[in-house]
């Protein structure tokens, strides 16, 4: 078959006009690109901009640790709505693509760069699991069957493979696609009959060891992707997915493969565990001066709950429940209204300052 038509053939897997409406990008998962993430937005009006902070930093938080589901985790709804205090940069691009009906339609969409200090404090005082860099970037080995017999996507049918590229891109790695030689066009009836060895031989030329192999193919009415995730020789998982849309058929081969990288790379941050623990603050001085003193605590995502034990003139003896204990309450104290005295003593209350 003609090259040319089988990228048509390739291409009308895709709804119509989306093809159109992305832009091939470089990569965007470096160390500068996980604190960084693109949302749509319905206008750039404060409200919908406050929406798209909050998305925003639930991909980032999603990217530095690999969990898809970390916006579910104790403490990160709260760190969520505060997400506008932690924004370095943004600014918004107009994407243009076309309707079903051949009509052109504009997207919003806003792009966020947190800043790297406060996201990296959100995630060590949660205790969030960190994977860490410099991350893999596994080679894709694609095949598709669209009743035409199967045919490798390569590094030439980039926009076929757009939606597991951009996908891997938003959990946080990156994936590569094969040169298409002659031989690893062959390679097809591999990966047709699931012999992942003799496609991560075929890979070796290529680094890192690790391949993610798929097969897409109709499936009654919609699609179905069987694939497999390689690392090293070790097959580290295997699953499907069946839907209407190639698009998102093709986009769920990034979504295993993070899982299965998370699982063996990602590490939970040191911090400690959920706790009841007292401590004392002093320099409260007015009602003016507990009002703050709550006012804060509230709003930190470690401490889920409090209660005054005993007042004098100068201070205040609190019970406090921590997410992470001592040391995540330890982590948040930068830039906040409290300090901790020097003078602490093993055994006793620890003692802060308001300041």
């Amino acid at each position: 078959m003609p090259k040319a038509l089988l990228l048509t053939l390739l291409l009308a897997l895709l709804p119509a006009g989306w093809a159109q409406a992305q832009r091939v990008e470089g990569d965007r998962a470096g160390a500068s690109g996980l604190y960084e993430a693109e949302v749509a937005v319905g206008s750039q009006a404060e409200s919908a901009r406050q929406s798209g902070f909050q998305r925003a930093l639930a991909q980032v938080l999603g990217k530095l640790s690999g969990d898809a589901g970390v916006a579910r985790r104790p403490g990160v709804a709260r760190e969520l709505r505060r997400a506008g205090d932690f924004v370095e940069h943004y600014d918004y691009r107009q994407d243009e693509g076309r309707s079903a009906a051949g009509s052109p339609t504009y997207t919003t969409t806003l792009v966020v760069r947190f800043r790297r200090d406060d996201v990296d404090a959100i995630a060590g005082a949660l205790g969030l699991p960190v994977w860490p860099e410099p991350r893999p970037k596994p080679v894709l080995w694609l095949a598709i069957d669209d009743d035409t017999g199967p045919r490798l996507v390569a590094v030439g049918q980039n926009n076929v493979a757009r939606p597991v590229l951009d996908r891997a891109q938003e959990r946080g790695f990156r994936l590569g696609l094969p040169g298409g030689s002659a031989a690893e066009r062959a390679a097809v009836g591999a990966i047709w009959r699931g012999d992942s060895a003799a496609v991560a031989r075929l890979s070796a030329r290529y680094s890192p060891p690790m391949q993610l192999i798929g097969k897409l193919y109709r499936s009654g009415g919609g699609w179905k992707a069987d694939w497999t995730f390689v690392d090293n020789g070790r097959v580290l998982k295997t699953w499907s997915e069946e839907g209407a849309q190639a698009r998102r058929v093709i986009a769920s081969g990034a979504d295993g493969a993070a899982d299965a990288l998370v699982r063996r790379y990602a590490k939970a941050s040191s911090v400690g565990e959920p706790a009841i623990e007292r401590v004392v603050v002093t320099g409260i001085h007015s009602a003016n001066d507990y009002v703050r003193l709550a006012s804060w605590l509230q709003s930190t995502s470690v401490v889920r709950g409090l209660r005054p034990l005993r007042a004098t003139p100068d201070s205040l003896e609190l019970e406090l429940d921590l997410l992470t204990g001592l040391a995540g309450f330890r982590r948040v104290l930068d830039d906040s209204v409290l300090v901790e005295s020097g003078a602490n003593i093993e055994g006793l209350p620890p003692e802060f300052q308001l300041r």
